[in-house]
Order: structure tokens, then C-alpha cells, then sequence
């Protein structure tokens, strides 16, 4: 197991820290709400990854390979969840963009049921790193807490670059602009998830 822990750690942390709705949205929700404030979504997003990953690992991926079509509704209602989260971030149609509260720890938690990267994760983690040879609930505990161990600092730093800029958009008009433009990158996001 120790020869595997360095490739497991290494693909959670690449996943974890490469840019993708959770980390956009958390540079967003830093930025605008400070690290306190975002951390239930930060814990809400590792608890729901650790949650997803788990089930994954004890067969819930296999309902991916048996419905090839759960991959479409995926996309499309992680697709319309990230519109509708762009949009609350520009303030609505004819809006101020100024977000009224960050995500909750609930939030982040179950928006893992509809982010395509967060399920492509738990079914890589679960179908090349499982350990061989333990007892599946054993070894769904280990990758899940190694997955939760490693992604909790990475999305952490996405929330505190947005507090580092934060103070660059202390002036309202940055603030809107800021917004508008995560908004712009979270809509990208949806896209590609229909592509």
C-alpha cells in the first residue's frame, strides 16, 4: 500500500488544484466572504467528495458503465447549476453583483453530485487506486481520506488567493467586475460540460 500512497496522493492533489467550478467558485466566494466565511463551503465540497468517493469505490461507479446516459444527465445538470450560480453571481439580470451570502457547507457537499471533474475523480480513485487485496469498505475508507487529506489544503489555497485579491476589490466597481468575470468563467465551465 505505502508504494501506492504516492501515486494516490499525487492524482488527488493534481485534481484538487487544477482550476475547475469548485475552485472557481471558491476564488469567488474568498474574494468576496473572506476564508471564515467560505469554509463551510471548502468543508462542504471535501465532505462530499470523501462521501462521493467512497460510494464510488464500493460500486456506485458501476452505475456509469451500466447507464451510459447518467454521464449526459450529469452534464447538463452540473451545466445548468454553474448558469444558475454565474447568474447569481452577476446579480440576477439587472442586478448589483454583489453576492448576498457564500455557498453553505450543504451546498458544496451535494453540488459534488453534479460536478462531471468531482464524479471523473471518485472513478478514477476508485477503479486504479483501490488497494488490492484489502477489504472493500477498508479500502474505500483509505482512498476517501486520503482524497479528503489532500483536497482540503488545495481548495483551501483557491479560497485564499480570492482573500489575497480581496482587498484589490474593496472598491465596488472591481468587485462587480471580479464577479462578472467569474461568472463569465463559471458559464466557460458549463459549456465545456456540454461539449
Amino acid at each position: 500500500m505505502l508504494t501506492d500512497l504516492l501515486p494516490l496522493t499525487t492524482y488527488c492533489f493534481l485534481m484538487s488544484s487544477t482550476p475547475g467550478p469548485n475552485n472557481v467558485m471558491l476564488t469567488a466566494s474568498g474574494a468576496n466572504f473572506g476564508y471564515r466565511g467560505t469554509l463551510p463551503h471548502i468543508l462542504g465540497i471535501n465532505v462530499g467528495g470523501a462521501v462521493q468517493t467512497f460510494a464510488t469505490c464500493l460500486g456506485l461507479g458501476a452505475l456509469f458503465v451500466a447507464w451510459p446516459v447518467l454521464h449526459t444527465v450529469l452534464r447538463v445538470g452540473g451545466a445548468l447549476y454553474l448558469l444558475w450560480l454565474a447568474w447569481k453571481l452577476t446579480g440576477g439580470v439587472m442586478g448589483d453583483a454583489t453576492v448576498q451570502r457564500p455557498l453553505s457547507f450543504a451546498q458544496g457537499a451535494l453540488f459534488q453530485a453534479i460536478n462531471p471533474k468531482s464524479w471523473m475523480k471518485a472513478v478514477t480513485l476508485a477503479a486504479v487506486f483501490m488497494p488490492a487485496g484489502w477489504p472493500p469498505l477498508q479500502g474505500a475508507l483509505v482512498v476517501a481520506a486520503v482524497g479528503f487529506a489532500v483536497g482540503f489544503p488545495c481548495v483551501s489555497l483557491w479560497a485564499l488567493f480570492g482573500v489575497a485579491i480581496r482587498r484589490l476589490l474593496a472598491d465596488a466597481r472591481r468587485r462587480r467586475i471580479f464577479n462578472v468575470i467569474m461568472a463569465a468563467a463559471l458559464a466557460l465551465l458549463a459549456l465545456l460540460f456540454l461539449r
